[in-house]
Order: structure tokens, then sequence, then C-alpha cells
């Protein structure tokens, strides 16, 4: 998958006149790249759409015009997945404050922690490494991005859609697995080349 380019970015203006329309049929591709895991955790897994997505709307709401595209660009093409890998935000969302902070204080390190099993293989999650996203007290971001590498036999068993794809945390307090459903198995699947 190519990462993007300025020749990928609309000006704002333009951008503007069909947002609505860009949101909505971006927003139907995301509905198959989301998993639950756990009570708190959702993994959204990113392609070239998603983040061509995050750079206009961060150009549409900053105000930056085309000067700001190029930081933009440089941002987010780390999460624009290179054809043999899957790339995930994974967000800890929590609604009451005192509760969030609680758990987050409690993470610490959970990037370091997630994993997809396919085949009866597992994959270690690599953090992103453009900031430190667990504080020296151990405390957790609720935003954070991981890298899955795949090997060509483990993008080929993916592909194939049979047995089960689990993706979660081996983190001591936060345990949690879920299995990919089908439909984002499939949604996946075209992350790789």
């Amino acid at each position: 998958m190519a990462a993007l380019t300025m020749s990928d970015i609309l000006p704002p203006a333009e951008y503007a006149r069909n947002r609505a329309e860009w949101k909505r049929k971006i927003g139907a591709l995301k509905r198959d790249r989301r998993v639950a895991v756990g009570p708190y955790v959702t993994f959204y897994f990113e392609s070239r759409d998603t983040m061509w997505l995050q750079v206009q709307e961060m150009i549409y709401i900053e105000k930056g015009g085309m000067a700001q595209a190029a930081d933009e660009l440089a941002a987010y093409n780390p999460l624009v997945p290179n054809g043999t890998e899957l790339i995930a935000t994974f967000m800890i969302e929590i609604d009451d404050p005192i509760r969030r902070k609680n758990v987050l204080d409690g993470l610490g390190g959970i990037e370091e922690t997630a994993f997809l099993r396919v085949g009866g293989e597992t994959i270690l999650g690599v953090a992103e490494t453009d900031q430190d996203r667990t504080t020296a007290e151990g405390k957790a971001s609720s935003v954070q991005f991981v890298h899955f590498a795949f090997t060509p036999g483990q993008i080929a068993v993916f592909r194939l859609g049979e047995g089960e794809v689990l993706l979660g945390f081996t983190h001591p307090r936060y345990g949690h697995m879920a299995v990919v459903p089908d439909a984002v198995r499939a949604a996946l699947a075209t992350d790789f080349d």
C-alpha cells in the first residue's frame, strides 16, 4: 500500500464541498475495521483511506491550508500499512473521568502487550515510537498505535479465512482477547500486497 503524497490531498475548499460524503464513505469502510477487546479497548485498523481522511480532516479543522499538508502527511503516513502488516489505533474508552484515570494509571505498557494470533502463531504488536505513550509513573495514554508485521505464511493463512484470528493483550491488568469477526478479517486482508 503506497504512502500518501501531496498529489493525493484535496485543497481544503474542494474537500469541504464533499466533506459529508467523504466522511460517510470512509465511515462505512471503518465499520468492518473495528474490534472491541474487553470492556474498555477498541482497535481501529487503519488503511490508506482512513489516513487520507485523517489528513484531510486535520487540514480542514485546523485551517492550515495546503501549507499544513506536509506535516500531516509526515504524522499519518507511518500509519498506512506497507503491504505486509496491519496497523491499528487502539483506544481505551471510558466515559467516567475518575474511572478512566484509575484504569489508565494501571495500564502502563499495554501497548507492548498487544497481539494477533493467526493459525496458531502469535504476532506481537510493535508500538509506534514517535513518542512515549506510557509515562514514567506507569500511566497509559488512552490512544495507542501498534503495528503487526506478518510473514508471507501468516498472510496466506490470514487470507484463507480458516480458523480463528484472535486479537488481545497479555497485560497483567488487561488480559482480554476477542475473535476477529469474518467481515473484519476480510476487510483487513485487503491491506496485504
